[in-house]
């Protein structure tokens, strides 16, 4: 809007009404900015609080995570050793059977030995320390399906009573095995999906987390082995 006023020598100025409303539009916009500023610090401080916060929190989940993983690590070692404990026993009957093949019970207690001998530091459980492990678990489940097959030809040793208890214990512990490595594999999914997220994944190389490994699935593995003698 535009007044014009006439003076006392008869000239005219124009005051134009809308230079104020500019000049009082960029004096606020000068005092938010200034609040802006006044306040950036803070705002800043907030959110690295919030960051900060975020990241604690996600440093605990992974801790628990990775000790879940420890403790279902620590069952599949339990069951595996429960199942090395009973080959003594197994052994010791055959033996009465003077005829039975002296090269099959010394393959099976060459690899009880072999896999009794590879362990794996629980904070250490890399793809490539998993896949040792059951390598030689492997090799004394191959010799322990040897020794059975060949027990197979010895009626009176299938019926022996002790080969009947240990039927049961072995039968047991082969199941056990199976539901620990499948409880174990969970847990590591678990983990390694969680180290992968936002803002864990910053926490990976700061605080030493890192992928964990599985056992392979091996052909015919949905199923418990059967144990007969």
């Amino acid at each position: 809007m535009k007044v014009w006023v006439e003076t006392r020598v008869s000239t005219y100025f124009c005051i134009d009404s809308d230079f104020k409303s500019k000049t009082y539009i960029n004096h606020i916009k000068i005092e938010k900015m200034t609040s802006f500023r006044k306040y950036l610090p803070l705002i800043l401080l907030a959110l690295g609080a919030m960051l900060l916060f975020s990241m604690c929190g996600s440093y605990n989940s992974t801790v628990k995570k990775d000790e879940a993983v420890k403790a279902a690590w620590s069952q599949v070692e339990n069951q595996y050793q429960r199942r090395a404990d009973l080959i003594p026993n197994l052994v010791n009957t055959v033996k009465g059977y003077a005829d039975f093949e002296r090269g099959t019970l010394e393959s099976v207690i060459q690899a009880r030995a072999s896999a009794t001998q590879v362990k794996i530091d629980a904070n250490n459980l890399t793809p490539e320390a998993i896949q040792r492990y059951e390598q030689a678990q492997q090799g004394l489940t191959g010799a322990l399906g040897k020794l059975l097959a060949v027990a197979e030809a010895y009626p009176n040793l299938k019926a022996n009573e002790n080969f009947l208890s240990l039927q049961d214990q072995l039968e047991g512990t082969e199941n056990r095995i199976t539901q620990e490595r499948k409880n174990f594999n969970t847990s590591v999914q678990d983990f390694n999906s969680h180290i992968r997220h936002f803002p864990t994944n910053l926490l990976v190389g700061i605080f030493g987390f890192s992928p964990k490994g599985y056992f392979q699935a091996q052909e015919g593995s949905e199923k418990a082995p059967t144990v007969q003698f």
